[in-house]
């Protein structure tokens, strides 16, 4: 049991709810007796300006959760972080990220030994690699040109990958189609393929074991997918079969792991192996090997320039001051209203249509990062821990799901992301249509900090049976995160702001914010119920409830 007092029992969260406890405040009043904190409440990172000024919260609110902070010692925490201690106590690991963009010539050391080396050694063989794919120098088996980029992984080896690509889209290599699978279901696959020339594919296989099962079954089929369409898998007609299929593997697919005895047995050669590390958690990854088929869509350049926004904010967050840092203040935001107002989930809302995947993939760096029940030294936690996470751009949320955020019973704090420029790519008319883009966005954070009163709604000449129903309490906490136009940097920025906003809490609710048990026990499960399915075995252990379910998917596959 450890020494360290339970944090519910601490004074500095006691001083919090009793603080909770007194509040009344509207953000009406607030800002009426207090203008400044339009100006006050603003910090700015790199190319971002995140203001929090329309948040339930005073002068005193921030002292006491600073005070939260200090006590819990998230920067020692932090620090510990940085200098590449084992901070992932369950897996007992680094939590080294932060490493994957330390500039050329840092040093971080893992045991004594600096990993700085042999990141920008695999950020350069990514680097010459995507070179040769987009200069057209390295070709498929029949010697054409690659066009088409297929990423296999899942969870971290996709939402991230995907999530920055359609981000930067503008930035990309438009002659490429670079498509993303994940999905064991056969499906996606399909639509991923089935419209590519075979011999002008790229397959790109990312399991840092080679063995996770999507991805391996997806891989699979892909190779067959990739020999099918190429024939007997050499088109020049010369060496044995053997030979030829190794050949087209070898020139159609490459590996983004760890395990050179399972990527050969696939059938890649091994220089076409990009490696990472275990200090990298798999939702902290696509800025690593895993982030290949980024590179090949944007460039090198772009891609080093997006490491370049991520350090930023590294460094931001490992020297600002806690009054000044942005990570923190937005972690301890969402520790306010998760555990003194009882607020379950967090909105996040891009207004631009390029982080259309943006928040799906804070899902996952939030909530298998905190989504926890169980505190560092393995006691139950007896407060909130992580938030759902939800959201999608923001003009279509508009007309879908700000009903419940304005008029609702819940209190969702919510993040709107916005830029002043659109993407330099697009055209005089389609570029004026910005201004409305934005104007959406501020308006809804006024329409949720302020609302509209019946006296206000009166006055428009309503009547009075329809006032009730026309009124907009307000009162709902935003933050607006404000930059000049969405780049690779800027890009890299977000996600780091967000990285060390999930660490910070994770350390405040004293969560081990790097593994992900949660995740294991369903896939053990699945396979010991996949027999069930495509055999009919019997699988012992089942409940009941399961295996009627599996009795009447088998009953429904036979039915013709």
């Amino acid at each position: 049991m450890s020494e360290t007092p339970q944090l519910t029992r601490r004074p500095e969260w006691t001083a919090l709810e009793d603080h909770r406890a007194e509040w009344h405040a509207h953000l009406r009043g607030l800002f009426a007796a207090d203008p400044g904190r339009a100006e006050r409440y603003v910090v700015t990172v790199g190319d971002l300006r995140i203001d929090y000024s329309k948040h339930l919260v005073t002068d005193e609110t921030l002292a006491l959760l600073l005070e939260l902070a200090a006590a819990t010692d998230v920067f020692g925490l932090r620090d510990a972080m940085f200098r590449g201690e084992r901070i992932n106590v369950t897996e007992r690991r680094a939590v080294l990220h932060t490493a994957l963009r330390a500039p050329r010539g840092a040093v971080v050391e893992v045991d004594g030994e600096n990993v700085v080396p042999h990141v920008h050694a695999v950020l350069d063989r990514m680097s010459d690699f995507a070179r040769r794919v987009r200069s057209g120098e390295w070709t498929g088996h029949t010697g054409r040109r690659i066009r088409n980029v297929v990423n296999i992984g899942i969870g971290g080896s996709d939402l991230g990958p995907a999530m920055a690509y359609e981000a930067l889209r503008a930035f990309t290599d438009r002659d490429l189609t670079v498509r993303f699978v994940s999905n064991v279901d056969g499906a996606d696959l399909h639509e991923a393929v089935h419209d590519l020339d075979p011999a002008e594919t790229l397959f790109i296989v990312a399991s840092k074991t080679f063995t996770t099962i999507e991805t391996i079954t997806n891989a699979t089929s892909a190779r067959a997918w990739l020999l099918e369409g190429l024939g007997d898998g050499d088109a020049s007609g010369a060496g044995d079969a053997g030979s030829a299929v190794e050949k087209a593997v070898a020139k159609h697919f490459v590996a983004l792991s760890t395990n050179t005895e399972k990527v050969t047995a696939f059938g890649i050669d091994v220089d076409n192996m990009f490696e990472f590390w275990d200090w990298v958690g798999g939702r902290y990854s696509y800025d690593s090997a895993i982030g290949l088929s980024l590179m090949i869509a944007i460039g090198p350049e772009a891609f080093r320039e997006m490491l370049y926004g991520f350090h930023t904010v590294d460094e931001h967050f490992r020297t600002a001051p806690p009054e000044a840092n942005a990570p923190l203040l937005m972690g301890l935001l969402g520790v306010w209203y998760g555990n003194f107002f009882d607020a379950q989930s967090h909105a996040v809302l891009p207004y631009s249509h390029y982080l259309s995947k943006f928040t799906a993939y804070l899902q996952q760096l939030d909530m298998e990062s905190n989504g926890k029940s169980v505190q560092r030294d393995g006691e139950p936690v007896e407060w909130q821990t992580g938030p759902v996470v939800w959201g999608t751009p923001g003009t279509n949320g508009q007309h879908a799901y700000y009903q419940l955020i304005h008029q609702g019973t819940k209190l969702i704090p919510a993040d709107l992301i916005g830029f002043a420029r659109p993407v330099t790519e697009l055209s005089g008319r389609l570029e004026a249509q910005h201004d409305l883009l934005m104007a959406n966005l501020f308006a809804q954070g006024q329409a949720l900090a302020f609302g509209k009163t019946a006296e206000e709604v009166r006055a428009e000449g309503v009547p009075e049976e329809q006032v009730p129903h026309r009124t907009f309490g307000g009162n709902h906490p935003t933050t607006t995160v404000l930059a000049r136009e969405l780049t690779p940097s800027v890009l890299g920025q977000l996600v780091a702001l967000y990285e060390h906003k999930v660490f910070v809490q994770g350390a405040i609710w004293n969560i081990d914010s790097f593994d992900q048990w949660g995740v294991e026990l369903g896939k053990v499960l699945a396979k010991r119920v996949e027999p069930a399915l495509t055999e009919g075995a019997d699988v012992p252990g089942l409940d009941p409830s399961t295996a009627a379910l599996v009795a009447a998917y088998r009953d429904l596959k036979e039915v013709k």
